[in-house]
């Protein structure tokens, strides 16, 4: 399993409609990134600075790399392009993260 990270950042005020409309995904597109291999994908907001940081885990045959292709994908990115920030296709702004840590227990017998 492969993991990957980035950060994104929410316009001001935004925080609320950010989660309003995760709360609302809609089901072509959580069929779609289920479909590329995603695992689990997880957003976190630190509200100080608006930056987003996702973190996914996805299949180690994934295609991730190929959501920009679908026409559910590119909707959603028009859909949130007023509230973060975006490039000119409407595609999210996003920074690789690097792994600093890990940290896995191992289970005590």
């Amino acid at each position: 399993m492969l993991i990957r990270t980035f950060r994104m950042t929410l316009h001001p005020g935004q925080e609320a409609e950010y989660q309003r409309r995760h709360d609302q995904i809609w089901p072509e597109l959580s069929e779609a990134l289920r479909r590329a291999g995603i695992l689990d994908y997880r957003i976190f907001l630190d509200r100080e600075s608006l930056a987003l940081f996702a973190v996914m885990q996805l299949r180690d045959d994934h295609q991730v790399d190929r959501l920009a292709e679908r026409e559910v994908m590119q909707r959603w990115w028009d859909y949130m392009a007023d509230i973060m920030a975006t490039h000119d296709d409407h595609s999210p702004v996003t920074v690789p993260l690097e792994e600093v840590f890990t940290f896995l227990p191992v289970e005590s017998t």
